[in-house]
């Protein structure tokens, strides 16, 4: 008889929301040709990585999408 996998822990799971740092989500979510949403500015793999980002990353993503929103 095979032995059963070992159980990996589970990742972290951060909540979308955050009271320290919370989601720039504007809800017009459509994207542009670079993959960056129109509404909030966040690249589409920084709004994937939001739910699993702890807060000083969280706080990265939106810094990066106020200095594109600034380009636009």
């Amino acid at each position: 008889m095979t032995q059963p996998a070992p159980v990996r822990p589970p990742k972290p799971l951060y909540s979308n929301v955050s009271p320290a740092v919370p989601s720039p989500c504007s809800g017009v979510c459509r994207l542009d040709e670079q993959k960056v949403c129109l509404g909030c500015f966040r690249h589409v793999e920084d709004i994937r990585e939001w739910r699993s980002a702890d807060d000083d990353r969280r706080r990265v993503i939106c810094a990066q999408a106020v200095q594109r929103k600034a380009l636009a």
